[in-house]
């Protein structure tokens, strides 16, 4: 393309130049022409310059013009063919170097074709031969599958010639060898084994009036639950879902002021016509969750009103927890404390631990330990306050820490005895017991949280604990039922008295009762009672 393109460059740009010299030869042509010397009034005779110049012919003016192009033609051609010929050389070489560069192309794509043709060359050459080793392997696990096959055929036969010879001999199957055997090792180990409980049990009916407190406390120390469950959010209902656009307020401004004068968090999005409150502070939290009642019912839901709603709230609750307070102390018959002691000890209304209320649970909890403090014959002054107080530090929310540690600094700010304050901080056994009445403390706080129905667990968890236990005392082939009974606490069992003795009993409880602790997780203690009866029915005719 190059070379065309100068060419027509060339060429075009040379015609019009041809004719702007033949002007020129025009111009020079006319003052070339001669003009008569004489004027025209003069006439002379004609000389010998005037007869040569006749003589001669003068030579006509488009001859001239014809002979200048001529020349100057053969110029312009000379100019276009020497351009010509640098164009045509410079056409080769180019069109040289672009046949150089395929040539190298193409032997490079070569090369590179000819390497890859040999790595697949090696590539398949080593594809064959693993081929061919697994070949080789296969027939071999084949013909060692055949000869394990032949072997076990041969020792199948040997085993049942040889039980055929067993059977033979004794008069007996396989089958009815087993029962045989298993029924001599349950008589001889039955007799022994109920024999030894037998005795550990008068051994220790003969000791048990010199440790009946001992075994007392380490029989309640098992009494602790591993279920935990906390309840940090309240629900309010709404008339209508429309509500919820008062609650937000413009630009949300309604739930943010309500949220920062109250603490907690309002969750608007749980259920259509629901609002759920949620604290970790169940004082707070129940104050906004009534808050936020009287508001919707007042339906003025403004920052203002808000704030005075709130305010007064408080004051209702700061007045149900001094009452609520002053109720369980004098339940338990703990008089003269502090009122700001009663106040805090009124937040376990809202407080729930493990799922359990707190004022039920020390309620609960000390008059258990105050009736082992009785049969203890303990200080029971100490004994109720411990466990009136133990829980205290779980009400108190403005300083960091356990509430065994906030609760021995309540019980320090108050003045109370060093008995007392050691109960709080044993009740966990964060530190070693430093006396009976702390011991009682902690038995009487497990008792009642390991008491069914007393804490929250888990539906799913509770059901399949209670098939678990079911299933291994129906495992046994003289269990003819089995129940499961007091929330998993106890499970009872029935023998088949056609098929058991009355050493079994004592036995199989032993059994079932070590393959509970193997394999069950469980809160408390679970007793296992077996019973086997016998009963005989006539009819009088």
């Amino acid at each position: 393309m190059s070379f065309f393109g100068n060419l027509s460059t060339l060429f075009g740009t040379q015609e019009p130049s041809k004719k702007q010299p033949t002007a020129k030869k025009k111009s020079k042509l006319k003052t070339i022409t001669p003009t008569p010397l004489q004027s025209k009034g003069t006439k002379s005779k004609p000389t010998i310059a005037k007869k040569v110049a006749k003589a001669t012919p003068t030579p006509a003016p488009t001859q001239v013009k014809k002979r200048v192009n001529t020349a100057e033609d053969n110029q312009v051609l000379g100019d276009a063919r020497a351009q010509a010929r640098e164009i045509i050389v410079e056409a080769r070489d180019e069109a040289l170097t672009i046949r150089l560069k395929a040539d190298n192309r193409s032997r490079e794509a070569n090369r590179e074709i000819q390497q890859q043709q040999q790595s697949l060359d090696s590539k398949l050459s080593k594809i064959e031969d693993r081929l061919s080793s697994i070949d080789t392997k296969e027939e071999r696990i084949g013909k060692q599958r055949q000869e394990v096959e032949k072997l076990k055929e041969k020792t199948v036969q040997k085993e049942e010639q040889v039980l055929e010879k067993l059977e033979k001999a004794s008069g007996l199957t396989t089958e009815e060898a087993k029962q045989q055997l298993f029924a001599d090792l349950e008589k001889k180990l039955g007799t022994e084994m109920s024999k030894l409980i037998r005795q550990k049990e008068e051994e220790a009916k003969n000791e048990a009036d010199d440790k009946a407190k001992e075994i007392l406390v380490d029989a309640m120390k098992h009494g602790a639950t591993d279920y935990v469950a906390e309840y940090t959010i309240s629900t309010v209902q709404l008339p209508s879902e429309e509500v919820k656009g008062k609650i937000i307020g413009k630009s949300g401004r309604n739930i943010h002021a309500f949220e920062r004068i109250t603490g907690v968090d309002v969750d608007l999005d749980a259920e259509p016509t629901s609002v759920k409150v949620s604290c970790f502070d169940p004082i707070r939290r129940e104050i906004a969750r009534v808050a936020l009642e009287r508001l919707i019912k007042d339906g003025r839901i403004q920052p203002a009103r808000i704030e005075e709603v709130v305010a007064k709230v408080r004051k209702e609750i700061d007045k149900i927890t001094f009452e609520a307070g002053k109720k369980l102390c004098q339940e338990v018959g703990a008089y003269n404390l502090p009122n700001e002691l009663m106040g805090i000890l009124g937040r376990f209304k809202y407080r729930f631990s493990y799922g359990q209320n707190l004022i039920a649970h020390v309620l609960e909890e000390t008059k258990i330990g105050i009736k082992l403090a009785h049969e203890m014959k303990v200080d029971v002054n100490t004994v109720r306050l411990g466990c009136l107080l133990h829980d205290v530090g779980k009400v108190v929310y403005d300083v960091e820490g356990s509430h065994v540690e906030l609760g021995v600094k309540v019980a320090k700010r108050f003045g109370l005895p060093k008995a007392v304050v050691d109960c709080i901080a044993q009740h966990h056994e964060d530190e070693p017991f430093s006396g009976p009445e702390q011991m009682i403390v902690y038995i009487a706080d497990a008792i009642s949280g390991a008491r069914p129905g007393a804490r929250y667990e888990n539906h799913e968890g509770y059901v399949e604990r209670l098939e678990q236990l079911e299933s291994i005392a129906n495992s046994y082939e003289e269990v003819a039922e089995s129940y499961a009974i007091q929330a998993g606490r106890e499970v009872r069992v029935l023998l088949k008295p056609d098929k058991s003795k009355d050493d079994d009993v004592t036995v199989l409880a032993a059994k079932i009762r070590d393959e509970i602790k193997d394999n069950v997780t469980y809160p408390g203690t679970v007793t296992v009672t077996v019973i086997r009866e016998t009963r005989f029915h006539e009819v009088a005719k």
